[in-house]
């Protein structure tokens, strides 16, 4: 039998019983059953010298990397929140225009600021967004706490700044004032027309389709029992003798066209001076090179 260690003898004379090697069960096997030795403990490793030993790495020391670090601000997580709950801020009007200097900041801000209101009536979501970040700093605030407080003294001022505008509007219209087409009048008018673009279109759109077709042969749409007679037509004047004619003007014969009389521009009128000084017309002085001399 293979070496075994105490732990492991009857085991293995368990499994040479049931294949029948052992006929008889050895004396001391019962009483191994019964008081299983005991496994041996694990090998200890052996020791090394401190040369062969792995270097020991310290978990406080973060290990190098090129990347840059993230640039995080606490603003940012603010605004965020803020245009999520008030999304229709991000479309009101606003300059993005950069002066040539920065601006310089509110004289209102730290432990002074301790109300939306301090900074103007009419608010902006930047305005609501630096509050927030103010109670949190400076006045011991959490930023549940802060962001609450900032949205609901910038909502409460949004309000004041709506009704406020809309009783001057109506004061200025009872005064006699006259104000332009808003911008829900505008997109009425613009839908007006376009509905009214509807009624032409049907003609518009034979209109672009004769225009497609000005290569093509145009057949108007007419319906009726005597437009097709399936080709009895067409041999009834084969029959007759009539040929059909598909470019008269190249089978026509050629008509002789006339020119124009030419119209011959009268002579100049001669002028004649007689006078005291005029001089015979067969005279030299009247004839310098001696033309109307006769041979």
């Amino acid at each position: 039998m293979v070496r075994r260690i105490a732990s492991q003898v009857h085991q293995q004379v368990s499994r040479l019983m049931r294949g029948n090697y052992i006929k008889k069960e050895p004396a001391w096997y019962q009483a191994v059953l019964d008081n299983p030795p005991l496994a041996l403990p694990p090998k200890a490793p052996p020791p090394r010298t401190p040369y062969d030993q792995k270097p020991a790495t310290s978990s406080k020391l973060r290990p190098h990397s090129v990347r840059p670090l993230s640039i995080y601000y606490i603003e940012d997580d603010i605004r965020r929140q803020f245009f999520r709950d008030h999304p229709f801020e991000a479309f009101r009007p606003t300059t993005l225009v950069e002066s040539d200097r920065i601006e310089d900041p509110h004289p209102i801000a730290g432990e002074t600021w301790t109300r939306l209101r301090q900074r103007g009536r009419n608010p902006t979501p930047e305005d609501a967004v630096q509050f927030c970040l103010n109670l949190y700093q400076y006045h011991g605030m959490s930023l549940s706490d802060a962001y609450g407080r900032a949205v609901a003294q910038f909502r409460a001022l949004r309000s004041e700044h709506h009704i406020m505008t809309s009783f001057a509007a109506q004061e200025a219209e009872e005064l006699g004032s006259t104000f332009g087409e808003s911008e829900v009048e505008s997109i009425f008018e613009a839908s007006k027309r376009s509905i009214a673009t509807w009624e032409r279109k049907e003609e518009m759109d034979e209109g672009i389709a004769a225009a497609r077709k000005r290569w093509k042969a145009i057949v108007g749409r007419s319906h009726g029992p005597n437009q097709w007679t399936k080709g009895v037509e067409y041999v009834r004047l084969w029959q007759e003798g009539n040929k059909p004619n598909y470019m008269p003007a190249l089978t026509d014969p050629v008509q002789e066209v006339q020119a124009p009389p030419v119209v011959q521009p009268p002579p100049p009128p001669t002028t004649n001076k007689k006078g005291p000084g005029a001089k015979p017309a067969g005279s030299m002085e009247s004839d310098p090179l001696n033309l109307g001399r006769r041979i």
